[in-house]
């Protein structure tokens, strides 16, 4: 897997349809989405899509439940619909990052529009029915790992870099409205929390995540260790407040509680490779995805080891 740095996969637990469906994109420039069964613990493939170079990230989109984004390590957006056979597809592909895109994420209030990042520094707005970009949001210093929609306003979007900060911006403002100077090495992901729309969370190359209120954000309210290397992924539950998953270079994937003092309540550690994707699904409580750089997806009910599925 090492021979293939620029190809990292990552996972998507659930589209917008009503079945539970899970989306992957793996390091052999192949991405597929797999359908998970209501009545056994079975995946079946539905499509795969060959790409040109590695796909980093994966987004469905909220208001066509067939269409999804993906963020390709050549520098280009590709937008698939699962509804045309493999050789209609990308339908769209958008080429304005000048480096690998590293991020995509719907709009999931709005629904008519997406965000990408990218290691040229740079996030972007998109719409679906549009060839170019809207917007381009260019303040970092360095490659831009991460860009999250705000789950309750439409207009505000966090964004996570390299140069060790997390900024706030509001596409309504000619930049980015607060800098959060979060950690002291590179910040690679970040995710509002569902239920506390001041709320979001931080992981980094310092093997830690941090809880942030943008209300009060001089210090974390909250700093969760456990990771022995980077923290590559961070995603809040979308049925408790409290709880949040991860995923780390260490292999594991981890689940938290921030608001307790022994905030780590479990603890995965079923991947040989890097875990580089995890989330949890919208539609089923406690359902969670995970796959690394072994190639294998995993995906099991909290509570349940992820190999005895």
């Amino acid at each position: 897997m090492a021979t293939r740095s620029n190809s990292l996969p990552s996972t998507s637990p659930a589209s917008p349809s009503e079945r539970p469906k899970t989306l992957v994109s793996l390091a052999t420039a192949v991405f597929h989405v797999l359908d998970l069964s209501p009545t056994s613990p079975t995946l079946s493939e539905i499509v795969a899509f060959d790409t040109a170079d590695g796909v980093y990230d994966v987004a469905w989109s909220e208001s066509h439940d067939s269409l999804l984004i993906a963020a390709v390590a050549d520098g280009s957006v590709k937008i698939y619909d699962t509804a045309l056979p493999p050789a209609a597809n990308p339908i769209r592909s958008l080429q304005e990052h000048t480096r690998e895109v590293h991020s995509a994420d719907y709009n999931p209030t709005r629904r008519d529009s997406f965000l990408t990042s990218s290691w040229d520094d740079t996030v972007k707005l998109w719409t679906v029915d549009r060839p170019t970009s809207v917007r381009t949001f260019k303040e970092h210093a360095y490659c831009v790992y991460n860009a999250a929609w705000n789950p309750r306003h439409s207009d505000v979007f966090c964004s996570a870099s390299g140069d060790c900060t997390l900024r706030i911006w509001d596409v309504r403002e000619m930049g980015s409205t607060m800098i959060i100077p979060a950690h002291e090495f590179e910040i690679l992901a970040c995710d509002w929390n569902k239920y506390d729309d001041c709320l979001l969370a931080s992981a980094s190359v310092d093997k830690s995540i941090k809880i942030w209120d943008v209300r009060s954000y001089r210090v974390p309210i909250a700093i969760l260790n456990g990771h022995g290397y980077a923290v590559r992924k961070v995603k809040f539950s979308p049925h408790r407040r409290n709880l949040l998953a991860s995923c780390s270079y260490d292999m594991s994937v981890c689940l938290w509680d921030f608001m307790v003092e022994d905030s780590l309540v479990g603890r995965h550690d079923h991947h040989t490779e890097f875990a580089v994707g995890v989330d949890m699904s919208v539609l089923v409580e406690g359902l969670l995805a995970s796959t690394g750089w072994d190639e294998l997806v995993y995906v099991w009910q909290q509570g349940m080891d992820p190999r005895a599925v």
